[in-house]
């Protein structure tokens, strides 16, 4: 247990602060006072002797051999076949922004190859998740005999054996958890293989972009084995890497070792917008600066994601490769529209999933069904309900011939997806599957009771666990004039921040509060000032009605600690900062 930051061991909402590291932790190491991010590295766990790496993470410095994973030499060598026959091939994706990404990246670079390349995106209402046979057969059917799925795959079994029976090869490139059994694809390329080897298994933490770019890797190494570069030039695979960089963010993928090195050099394309679809969707989004790994979260992959949840699901892979800027002007248009119009129907199912989520108060899963919810937003709604109970979370909305389509969100600790393929192998669902901290799931109506008496014995422990494990992890303590720009572009130099990878949290006071109101629907906004004479602005997203704001906006006159996150605030006519709040401790 690390040392309590400012002897804080229970602050407004219950929990104790504690440092991320102590000195003991970090082996006791003497750094330089201004030796910062050293100890921002350190303090995520990376070795004094790795620091250099880690400081400027390269792909040289973290990529994998691409001949580490199962079956990635039989996929490289069969489409390295179709490039040399100019075969037609079709990319067949997720409707997320992972899935979109990494049909966008096989079909940029198959394209650049002079390959007849197509991508099919199923409709998330239409189709569900993942490929069918009848849509394997009928991408046959159109004369495209090799099919490559990305972020889907790992578990259709009866649609890629019906695609066998056509005539159709199936490739897969996938991250989801599998099962002990695989489907008969020519080739599942998935680092979360059981079987896989440890030193591939390691790189289980990836986004299927991820993977989709050591395909990529491993065919054009391939192909410039074959000498089919002698006398033609050679894609730029890194300049693909902007779309590895927004699918690795927005699947929330953990942003350490080849993912660091992915999404920092990734974010380097992407602030040079040579992808026309990209940079409309950064004019859309009102980015006129170079984009952050927060930007790609927030801004970005929501506006991507909204085309699959609520509107058409082929935009998002439309945009991001599309050579036509007229185009991409009109798409991302479309898709700041439908992100508007996801948001208004995601308040209205999360009110509702809300109150419904009050019948399971005291389970270790909060499992909660509804009809008529939009199945395009229950995995916003289950990570909002996560966010909001502290455990894990499940969505299910019903439809009306009983059955349910689900997405669920876990915390740290509480591997999910795994639980989600044990209650499929149970009988207890029609499909499931995911990884760690998402997953997908189809019910019968009259299972779900089931459902969630299987996931709560079989997760009671490591919620508990998880939940007690509960403190603020502090990374340094801050007067109230240190939260000012400089720091902010201090801290800069270790991101990208993400999952697993955490921006670093300041605590800083004593502070009164000068200013307290509402903001928005559900934002606390504060100004505070302390006794060095430095004031700034907090912000509390979504906590206006929380125990924390409520004690916040009551607590006029006292000295308090405050905790969050330091952020660049650029709206004012100078460069400012404030404080995204987390937490607050009487000082007084």
């Amino acid at each position: 247990m690390t040392d309590a930051a400012l002897g804080i061991t229970r602050s407004i909402l219950g929990q104790p602060w504690h440092w991320r590291r102590t000195s003991a932790e970090m082996g006791g190491e003497s750094l330089a006072p201004d030796d910062l991010v050293t100890q921002l590295l350190m303090a995520r766990g990376v070795a004094r002797d790795d620091i250099e790496r880690q400081r400027v993470p390269t792909l040289r410095g973290f990529m994998p051999d691409p001949s580490l994973f199962r079956d990635m030499e039989t996929a490289a060598a069969r489409i390295a076949d179709a490039v040399e026959k100019r075969e037609a091939v079709t990319i067949f994706g997720d409707y997320d922004v992972d899935g979109a990404t990494s049909a966008a990246l096989l079909v940029r670079l198959l394209r650049a190859l002079d390959v007849p390349v197509g991508a099919y995106i199923p409709d998330r209402l239409m189709e569900g998740y993942g490929p069918s046979g009848a849509a394997l057969v009928k991408i046959g059917e159109a004369g495209s005999k090799l099919v490559v799925t990305v972020d889907c795959g790992a578990q259709a079994f009866d649609a890629i054996a019906e695609a066998n029976a056509a005539g159709v090869e199936v490739i897969v490139v996938d991250h989801h958890q599998c099962a002990t059994t695989l489907p008969a694809a020519l080739a599942l390329v998935n680092p979360n293989r059981l079987d896989e080897e440890p030193e591939a298994a390691v790189h289980g933490n990836l986004a299927a972009v991820g993977v989709a770019f050591l395909l990529g890797a491993a065919l054009l190494r391939t192909l410039r084995a074959r000498g089919y570069f002698g006398s033609r030039a050679e894609p730029s695979l890194i300049e693909l890497l902007d779309l590895v960089a927004l699918g690795t963010v927005a699947d929330v993928a953990r942003l350490t070792g080849f993912n660091r090195a992915l999404v920092t050099q990734g974010l380097k394309v992407m602030a040079r917008r040579g992808n026309i679809g990209m940079a409309a969707l950064m004019d859309a989004a009102r980015l006129t600066k170079p984009p952050t790994a927060s930007d790609m979260g927030f801004a970005l992959g929501p506006r991507i994601n909204a085309g699959g949840r609520v509107g058409k699901s082929d935009l998002g892979v439309r945009l991001l490769t599309t050579n036509d800027p007229q185009e991409a002007a009109d798409i991302a248009v479309e898709l700041n529209r439908l992100n508007e119009e996801r948001r208004a129907i995601e308040a209205g199912v999360l009110d509702e999933a809300m109150a419904a989520s009050a019948a399971c108060a005291n389970a270790p899963v909060a499992i909660v069904a509804g009809q008529g919810w939009h199945p395009g937003v229950i995995g916003i709604v289950a990570g909002r309900l996560k966010e909001k109970l502290h455990r894990p979370a499940i969505v299910i909305a019903l439809d009306d011939d009983g059955t349910g389509k689900g997405s669920g969100r876990s915390i740290s600790g509480v591997d999910l997806g795994a639980a989600i393929l044990a209650a499929k192998e149970s009988g207890l669902l029609v499909a499931g599957g995911g990884h760690a901290m998402a997953a997908g799931l189809t019910v019968k109506a009259d299972q779900i009771d089931a459902l969630g008496a299987f996931l709560n014995e079989r997760l009671a422990v490591d919620v508990e666990r998880a939940s007690g494990d509960k403190s603020l992890l502090i990374d340094a303590v801050l007067a109230p004039r240190g939260i000012n720009p400089l720091w902010c572009e201090a801290i800069e130099s270790a991101g990208p921040y993400g999952a697993g990878w955490p921006a670093p949290r300041v605590a800083t006071g004593p502070v009164r509060i000068v200013e307290s109101g509402i903001v928005g629907t559900d934002h606390l906004r504060l100004i505070v000032a302390g006794e060095d004479g430095g004031r700034f602005k907090a912000i509390a997203f979504r906590n206006a009605e929380t125990e924390l704001g409520q004690t916040l906006l009551n607590a006029r006159g006292r000295k308090l600690w405050l905790a969050g996150r330091a952020k660049r605030d650029d709206w004012g006519s100078r460069p400012a900062a404030e404080l995204h709040l987390e937490d607050a401790a009487w000082a007084d």
